[in-house]
């Protein structure tokens, strides 16, 4: 019987075994779909009510609107590629809530982090925040912030 039981368990893929490994294998998934680029198995990942707050002050797009950007990039089959690491989660007392921050690397603009939250649906996780920064060292901090202040006040292209 317990040949039988350990048979059982380590025939399940990793994702299945501990719910740091399930986390891990959406997000994981989610961004290879994301890169592949598959539209359809990336937004498959977000819970209903989804949020994903972007790098730009402003960005905070519904699932709706972030569908309709991201679907504009998807079509011309060209994605964007993030490659996640140091990737730490944690979970609700219940098991239900998820939320993890990650560092995540782009040709495009190097190291970036995300963070975010997840939701049990039944037997799935599903995102339901996600928050893409760009860390910017503490010696820097200042020059940014003088640099945004400046581009602000020349009259900074309106909001999409």
């Amino acid at each position: 019987m317990l040949t039988i039981a350990l048979s059982l368990l380590l025939g399940l893929p990793a994702a299945a075994r501990t719910p740091d490994a399930a986390v891990a294998a959406v997000l994981d998934d989610w961004h290879a779909a994301a890169a592949k680029p598959d539209e359809e198995r990336y937004f498959a990942h977000f819970a209903p009510d989804a949020v994903f707050i972007g790098t730009d002050a402003w960005e905070r797009w519904d699932l709706e609107a972030f569908r309709e950007y991201a679907h504009k990039r998807f079509v011309t089959g060209k994605g964007w590629t993030l490659v996640p690491s140091d990737r730490h989660v944690s979970f609700s007392p219940d098991g239900k809530t998820a939320w993890f921050d990650e560092a995540v690397t782009s040709q495009s603009y190097g190291l970036s982090r995300g963070s975010g939250v997840l939701v049990r649906s039944g037997d799935r996780w599903l995102i339901a925040q996600y928050n893409l920064s760009v860390p910017i060292p503490n010696d820097l901090l200042l020059n940014f912030a003088g640099i945004i202040k400046a581009w602000k006040e020349k009259g900074a292209p309106p909001r999409p």
